[in-house]
């Protein structure tokens, strides 16, 4: 009942089509749905100084060292005259982190550790995100302690999950602290200058965690197996600082993506750093040939959207599967190149469900008209240029382009299993609205007014330069246009309002167009940046880090070290000297 209060209708082709999206008539109840379930802080680990109120700037002589190679981080500071290291490493196979820290100031006890647990913050953006820490009497925690191991239980509504903690040496645990969800965890006095522990997250106890040495040791042979496999690039011996600076940001963008994007649960586009869109994940390990990482989240997670996505669709008068952008686990409101690593019939059946209820829906969302005896598209419709008002935008460009190449990839498919294409599938992808043009450019939609024109009207993602680029040639593709298009584009469009992933968009564009200086100089522009541990940077519009625009950066590199159909090696500027290994070309 509630579901229903949510949903808002929209007029599409005489018929009315229910939407799960805020309805403006139902305001609390709306907010209510889209906030839950939400992503929960589940809690921090920190460095404890007697109750004292010490902040970064009375700490001196500070140092972080990231080991990229075996992901230990040392960090080492000075604090009233004493030198303290902290060595830290998560274990690749459990939510469990290793902490090693070395100063006189614990035996002297006026060092140790909290552990504290936030209620959860139910905002749009929380940047960054910690939670809300003063709302104490809205959620329990409980401490149980034997021996060298503590179990720290944390209650919220319904939410209940432990926190396991396991040390070395004399040491103990005590807390909350008054008013607050804190824990201290301290060496006995004049015990030990070192304490080492290990922190597990999970919906249950665990007792025995590994201890510090075996995480570190397994951390660092997971690096290795990841910096050693899949496809690689070596800008080193190239002479210019463009070169040097592509490299950092694709070295960094593998290390933090890995960390914050390969989970079973695709996070949202702030990965674990802060809270972005909610907490909800929406939907380029396999251009990198990550494979291992990929399966973690795909296609197991369409296999579980799937019923959600039938019942979407149908219950909007559609046939086939309608995937949503936005998610919580239950899929609530890539394969082609999988096939080309892997061509074997285990990959054909291993997708084919998916891709038949997709080709389903797009081919029943397609409309008819009668008018100009073409197939539309919308309205209504959210294109990937998302400002567009959707009563009013109909037959995108780029949406054209990809229901051409979805319904193809589809029927490709079929005809790889030596099985019947369907009939409606064929009938769609031929007969679709041309792309639409504006004065011998390409338009984010049809009919679309003041078209270079009003800024406002479509300057969100530049989404015309994806059929070319992103997206292989299809029908009705005119590259005289095209090339029309991205110079239109280079002159006009208002780049310090784009979103991180619209610059590798326009790289790809251009290196497929020729102009492979102008691919580079997209992926350094200087409102396309990323700071000096590597996080890009989300722009005017989003919180920092954006992650699309660091898996996006990979993709095109890839795109760059690879080729794509028709083209031959590498495509990087005159005078880069370039070494890549394990990239396939794009399509």
């Amino acid at each position: 009942m509630q579901a229903q209060t949510q949903r808002r209708f929209r007029w599409s082709h005489d018929r009315l089509v229910n939407y799960d999206q805020p309805n403006p008539a139902e305001p609390l109840i709306s907010d209510w749905l889209t906030d839950n379930p939400q992503r929960v802080n589940l809690g921090r680990v920190g460095l404890w100084f007697k109750d004292l109120n010490v902040s970064e700037v009375d700490l001196l002589d500070k140092s972080q060292t990231l080991d990229l190679y075996s992901g230990t981080i040392l960090s080492q500071f000075t604090y009233e005259g004493s030198l303290v290291t902290v060595q830290t490493s998560s274990d690749p196979t459990s939510d469990t982190i290793a902490v090693e820290i070395d100063s006189n100031l614990l035996s002297s006890e006026e060092l140790g550790i909290f552990f504290d647990y936030p209620y959860p913050d139910i905002n749009k953006f929380d940047d960054p995100f910690v939670g809300v820490w003063n709302n104490v009497s809205l959620h329990t925690t409980t401490l149980r302690q034997t021996g060298q191991e503590a179990h720290i239980i944390h209650e919220m509504d319904a939410t209940t999950y432990f926190t396991s903690v396991r040390w070395e040496g004399s040491a103990s645990m005590s807390g909350p602290l008054r008013s607050t969800h804190r824990y201290i965890l301290k060496p006995k006095a004049h015990s030990s200058s070192k304490l080492s522990f290990t922190v597990n997250y999970s919906p249950i106890p665990v007792s025995n965690n590994p201890n510090c040495n075996d995480i570190m040791i397994s951390s660092a042979n997971y690096w290795e197996e990841y910096w050693e496999s899949g496809a690689f690039i070596d800008l080193t011996s190239t002479a210019n600082m463009n070169a040097t600076e592509l490299q950092r940001r694709i070295i960094l963008s593998q290390y933090l993506l890995a960390v914050n994007e390969a989970g079973h649960d695709s996070p949202q586009e702030s990965g674990l750093v802060n809270n972005g869109w909610y907490g909800k994940f929406h939907r380029h390990w396999a251009r990198w040939g990550k494979w291992s990482l990929l399966d973690r989240t795909v296609p197991g997670l369409y296999e579980r959207f799937l019923p959600t996505s039938l019942q979407r669709a149908q219950e909007q008068g559609y046939s086939g599967a309608r995937w949503g952008k936005m998610s919580d686990p239950t899929g609530r409101s890539a394969p082609e190149l999988e096939y080309r690593a892997f061509p074997t019939p285990e990959t054909l059946e291993k997708w084919d469900t998916i891709l038949t209820q997709s080709a389903e829906f797009m081919a029943s969302f397609a409309w008819w008209n009668t008018s100009t005896n073409v197939y539309d598209l919308g309205p209504p419709m959210y294109p990937v240029s998302e400002n567009t008002a959707p009563n009013s935008t109909v037959n995108p460009t780029f949406e054209l382009a990809y229901w051409r190449f979805g319904l193809g990839i589809a029927a490709e498919w079929k005809k790889r299993q030596s099985l019947p294409i369907p009939s409606n599938w064929i009938q769609v992808a031929q007969n679709l609205a041309p792309l639409p043009i504006f004065n011998e450019t390409y338009a984010v939609y049809e009919g679309i007014p003041d078209m270079w024109v009003d800024p406002t009207t479509y300057q969100d993602h530049p989404a015309m330069t994806g059929i070319y680029g992103l997206l292989p040639p299809t029908a009705g593709l005119n590259l005289t246009i095209m090339q029309s298009t991205a110079a239109k584009i280079a002159d006009v469009w208002d780049f310090p309002y784009s979103f991180g992933w619209d610059f590798p968009l326009l790289s790809m564009n251009a290196a497929k167009l020729g102009n492979k200086e102008e691919a580079i100089a997209y992926l350094l522009n200087e409102n396309f940046m990323f700071d000096d541990v590597g996080m890009p940077i989300g722009g005017s519009r989003v919180p920092t880090p954006y992650f699309p625009a660091g898996s996006s950066l990979l993709f095109a590199v890839a795109m760059l070290a690879g080729g794509w159909d028709g083209s031959v090696g590498p495509q990087f500027p005159e005078g880069w000297n370039v070494t890549v290994e394990g990239f396939s070309p794009a399509l």
